[in-house]
């Protein structure tokens, strides 16, 4: 690397060596090339200086992760690998941190529902070890299915992909065809009832008790739960649902008003019913 003096001293030099003839070349060339090659290298070294994101309290648990991230605009960018792969019915896409519009995810949802296809699979919510998680939401009319990506690194959850395409007809796409029709049919929903449905709520007396019994399908109605009937969301923390599996749980959570609600179904033919319904809204 050339020093200021060196620098200088051709300066000098190149001064004192012209006397009264034009040069045919200019002496300042070589000098205006080292000083424009050291000044190309110290932004090049400045620019290859990327700050990687540190872990915080949030990372340890998922679900505060995801809450965070959806909410918070400066966290998501940084927490977003960009150029982000983003595969839309397959074709492979990228997007550049530029053009990246902020996603809310669920956070400005009243509510948001989880998927399982056993009771045992819903401890994995709390579950701390993950590295690997899929944030799905499920377009029910247009039969649209769009999942990202997180991976923990280093103790650090990133969005690392996101793959948008149609739902299939068959496996988890028979399911959500047919809940398609249940939330949103009301006759159809009634067809789909088991004869008597078990259900859970908490004990009207005493708020830290819970009630079990069962309620003919014809009083159904009289609950009235809250369904989504446009999209479900889905958080998989490594439950992976099965196409084989005959029993379906939905778990819908509000987000800040206490709502919490169960629906147990289960294959019956060709189609599915609900049998179980839990109510332990606060």
């Amino acid at each position: 690397m050339m020093t200021r003096k060196v620098i200088w001293a051709l300066v000098a030099l190149a001064l004192c060596g012209c006397g009264q003839k034009k040069p045919s070349y200019d002496p300042f060339e070589q000098i205006t090339s080292q000083v424009d090659s050291i000044k190309h290298k110290a932004d090049t070294l400045q620019v290859e200086v990327v700050e990687e994101p540190t872990p915080i309290e949030a990372d340890e648990l998922f679900d505060d992760f995801i809450f965070n991230y959806a909410q918070d605009r400066k966290l998501q960018l940084q927490r977003t690998k960009f150029p982000l792969p983003y595969y839309k019915e397959d074709i492979p896409l990228k997007i550049e941190k530029s053009d990246w519009t902020h996603d809310d995810l669920f956070a400005n949802e009243s509510l948001y529902t989880l998927i399982f296809d056993k009771e045992e699979q819903m401890d994995l919510v709390g579950d701390t070890t993950l590295v690997s998680v899929q944030v799905t939401w499920l377009f029910l009319h247009d039969r649209l299915l769009k999942k990202y990506y997180f991976e923990k690194v280093k103790g650090v959850w990133m969005l690392e992909a996101i793959n948008q395409h149609t739902m299939p007809d068959e496996g988890e796409g028979d399911f959500i065809r047919f809940y398609t029709q249940f939330a949103n049919d009301s006759i159809f929903q009634q067809q789909h009832l088991a004869p008597r449905l078990q259900f859970v709520t908490i004990d009207p007396d005493d708020e830290f008790s819970i009630l079990e019994t069962t309620i003919p399908a014809s009083q159904w109605s009289a609950f009235s739960p809250m369904m989504p009937q446009e999209k479900l969301s889905n958080i998989d923390y490594g439950q992976h649902a099965s196409s084989k599996s005959n029993r379906k749980i939905l778990k819908i959570n509000g987000i800040g008003n206490g709502y919490s609600n169960l629906f147990y179904f289960r294959r019956k033919g060709d189609s599915w019913e609900l049998y179980r319904y839990e109510d332990t809204s606060m």
